[in-house]
């Protein structure tokens, strides 16, 4: 089985069996069947947009009214999805470049998407590779999201670094950094306020924190990493573009895939906004957040194999 497959276990369900329900017993691609496919990418949240880009490439792929078997019609769909996220490039993406030391990475993404949570899982995967880090509790409003980080460091073998609640977050941040630095550390991780994409005030916040990451690391943050919930499905697309507005966007980890069957998101934020996806959140344990392989998340959404075991 693979390891998206937990992960997808629900966007399977409902998209390969509607799927599989428009075209079965059917000897030619009409617009019936075209429309059940739409109505089926709409439903695990692929957006209006990609799932348009996604049904036009089928029509002239087809040639409407064309006699075609049910596996060749999957098989198409199957190809044309792995295209919006270049399947070609076989293999697990490389998340970093550990050639940059420290290697700054500021997290971002509004309260509730298991930002701190996606954080702590990223100490304990860097240290259990041998990498020293450190990690930055920038998020000064929320007391638990400091005491969260803190188990966690003291999970993973992370050093943490922390002020008052209240501080300024682009203090923290600084220290951070300055502390890696001063410590030999291999990646720096730093969390922020889980703030609402509304507010610019806070967004605007954002830009302040990458400035005095600067001030010690010039070409710091290297990774600004937005995570998403997958199961807010439409407003996830919505986040995006608003982050993408106040910072510079370099990657997508997306959570709760295994709660929902709004995948297909994963699909439509990486085509919209052309950002890569890294990570997969699949579940609650410590390993459960999973670097992206494009090709057997794919794999994973039309395996009815995969599912079953």
């Amino acid at each position: 089985m693979g390891i998206f497959s937990k992960g997808v276990k629900k966007t399977n369900e409902n998209f390969f069996q509607r799927i599989s329900r428009a075209v079965v017993g059917k000897s030619r691609v009409s617009e019936d069947v075209l429309d059940a496919i739409e109505e089926a990418l709409v439903s695990s949240d692929m957006g209006v947009e990609t799932t348009l880009k996604i049904i036009d490439n089928l029509e002239d792929r087809v040639e409407k009214d064309k006699y075609m078997s049910q596996d060749e019609l999957v098989a198409i769909l199957r190809d044309e999805i792995g295209k919006l996220l270049n399947v070609g490039e076989s293999g697990p993406v490389q998340p970093f470049d550990f050639s940059k030391k420290p290697y700054v990475i500021m997290v971002v993404g509004v309260n509730g998407v298991g930002k701190t949570t996606t954080i702590g899982k990223l100490a304990a995967s860097l240290t259990a590779q041998g990498k020293k880090v450190v990690v930055g509790a920038a998020d000064t409003f929320r007391a638990a999201a400091v005491d969260q980080l803190v188990i966690w460091a003291e999970r993973s073998g992370a050093d943490i670094v922390k002020q008052q609640m209240g501080s300024d977050p682009a203090s923290v941040a600084y220290d951070s950094v300055r502390s890696a630095v001063a410590k030999g550390a291999d990646v720096v991780l730093i969390d922020t306020a889980g703030r609402l994409h509304n507010r610019v005030d806070l967004m605007n916040e954002l830009t302040k924190i990458r400035n005095v990451i600067r001030k010690v690391v010039p070409d710091g943050p290297h990774e600004v990493l937005l995570v998403l919930d997958a199961s807010t499905g439409q407003n996830a697309f919505q986040q995006a573009k608003e982050f993408a507005r106040a910072t510079d966007i370099t990657a997508l980890a997306i959570t709760k895939l295994d709660g929902t069957a709004k995948g297909g998101v994963v699909i439509g934020i990486s085509d919209q906004m052309k950002v890569p996806v890294k990570f997969l959140g699949i579940g609650e344990g410590i390993d459960d957040l999973k670097v992206f392989d494009k090709k057997e998340f794919v794999e994973s959404l039309f395996t009815k194999e995969d599912i079953a075991g």
